[in-house]
């Protein structure tokens, strides 16, 4: 045997080498397949295997490749089901093995959503203000949720760790994302259609593990990143002696009956480093078709020398995603971070400002939660509103409905004298809960901002102060926990904004 058939030998697949079809994980049971985009169905199986797929009365043969890979696409079509697929292996003519059939039985055709990001999108439904209420009655056949499990790889991964998909019930929507259940119920609710949600979070994780290493390094400006994970990776040594210790003194409270020890929070090493959660919990799911991504990140970016990059990162995955799924540009809805005291050491009034901007990019919408958060806890329990708020995005966006989405929005600034003019979009019924404006602040040409009083002119705010002669620049709710009190008619709170560029 030739060296080069020695390698290929020894790097196949387990399940080629056995010649037996399987399939990626994200095809289960209970399954949700995107409606109107062509059926993906993929796997691996023996070199030169026949492999055949039939779906909704569609049959579609294929043969594997020299690795083992195979790919079939079936026409689209409407929602509907429960169906049943059938993928059946005949191995190549002189093989010994037989014939093989995997089913997958209650596939629904519908639309599918992913939702990402960190702690407050991993948040579980039993964690919810509204768990009480809601999870007892959790129970919708029309509702599928598939968990992913943490995996930072090193290279990009063929398959996902799962447990596959389940039907919504109290049970398996009890660890689920809290925000995407109350997305997928008001989307199944409204659009009439199945609607399938994958949970792929990973809690105190960074924007640039979530994105492709290759997207990263064509941004000169996102160097810092990189530099950043260098001295992270030179402390992972004292960490882990640190982590260890810290382990030590919690198993001799255990054994002296004491209570445990608590320690300062430490990031997953693992899970920050650049690319990392792409490779191994995203990029296994770009050839299963989806609708769009719901995303609620940005509280570990939030460090002084990260915020300002925050657009370039966020920009580059958003790109990243919607190439390597090459379905177009999907609604890419992501929750604004809310608001929260932390400390000196984090801006997240600049990381806000850094999400606002995101929105420049096309068929994106934010939902605002300035109004929702908790100062004192980085994990406001309100999920319902955060969900209900991306819902109307995607109504919007992607549903074509005729509904308000957005808070006021700001547009631009125009200097009038001793004053400043705001203008927003989204602004109908401008008002300000509490019967005066608050968060206001303005500056002159130094930039150096004061608070300002503000009135609400039809759709505009006008804002003044004392000490700025000529005001040049406004700015509004520019705190880590500022108070905030600007909405529209429809209820929904203007997003903290800078004129400064």
């Amino acid at each position: 045997m030739k060296l080069r058939s020695l390698v290929l030998f020894a790097i196949l697949p387990a399940a080629a080498l056995s010649a037996q079809v399987t399939l990626p994980r994200v095809l289960s049971d209970h399954v949700v397949l995107q409606r109107d985009r062509p059926v993906h169905i993929w796997g691996m199986a023996a070199p030169s295997e026949s492999v055949t797929v039939r779906f909704r009365g569609e049959t579609r043969s294929t043969q594997a490749g020299p690795l083992g890979r195979w790919s079939v696409y079936l026409k689209p079509g409407a929602a509907g089901g429960p169906f049943d697929l059938t993928v059946k292996g005949t191995p190549a003519a002189g093989s010994s093995s037989a014939e093989q059939t995997i089913t997958l039985h209650d596939v629904l055709v519908g639309d599918v959503w992913l939702a990402s990001g960190q702690s407050n999108m991993e948040f579980e439904m039993y964690k919810a203000a509204t768990a009480d209420e809601d999870l007892p009655h959790a129970a919708n056949a029309n509702i599928r949720l598939l968990v992913v499990k943490k995996n930072a790889a090193d290279f990009a991964q063929d398959d996902v760790d799962t447990d596959g998909w389940a039907q919504s019930s109290p049970e398996s929507a009890h660890n689920f994302s809290a925000v995407a259940w109350y997305f997928a119920r008001e989307i199944a609710k409204r659009e009439h259609v199945p609607v399938g949600v994958i949970d792929s979070t990973w809690g105190g994780t960074v924007a640039e593990a979530w994105t492709r290493l290759t997207a990263l390094g064509a941004d000169a400006s996102l160097a810092p990143l990189f530099v950043s994970r260098g001295k992270m990776t030179d402390r992972e040594a004292d960490s882990l002696l640190e982590d260890k210790a810290e382990q030590r003194q919690r198993e001799e409270a255990r054994a002296q009956g004491r209570p445990e020890p608590q320690f300062p929070w430490h990031p997953a090493l693992q899970s920050w480093g650049p690319g990392l959660l792409w490779n191994g919990m995203i990029a296994p799911l770009t050839p299963f078709a989806i609708r769009g991504v719901i995303w609620y990140q940005g509280e570990s970016n939030s460090a002084l020398e990260r915020a300002p990059l925050y657009n370039h990162i966020f920009r580059a995955l958003i790109e990243d995603w919607r190439r390597q799924w090459a379905i177009g540009d999907f609604p890419f809805l992501f929750v604004q971070i809310s608001n929260f005291k932390s400390t000196p050491a984090e801006d997240w009034a600049m990381l806000r400002e850094q999400q606002r901007r995101t929105l420049e990019m096309s068929n994106t919408a934010m939902a605002v939660t300035i109004d929702i958060g908790n100062p004192d806890n980085v994990h406001p329990t309100d999920k319902l509103d955060v969900g209900h708020r991306l819902a109307l995005a995607a109504r919007a966006l992607s549903y074509g409905e005729q509904v308000v989405y957005s808070g006021p929005s700001f547009r631009q600034a125009t200097p009038q004298g001793d004053a400043i003019r705001a203008w927003f979009d989204a602004a109908q019924g401008l008002m300000a809960k509490g019967g005066t404006v608050t968060g206001f602040e303005v500056a002159g040409a130094d930039g150096k901002f004061v608070p300002a009083t503000a009135t609400i002119e039809g759709t505009t705010v006008v804002a003044r102060s004392p000490e700025v002669a000529q005001p040049r620049f406004i700015r509004y709710g520019w705190a880590n926990s500022p108070q905030c009190n600007l909405f529209n008619a429809e209820g929904l709170p203007a997003s903290p904004f800078t004129s400064v560029r």
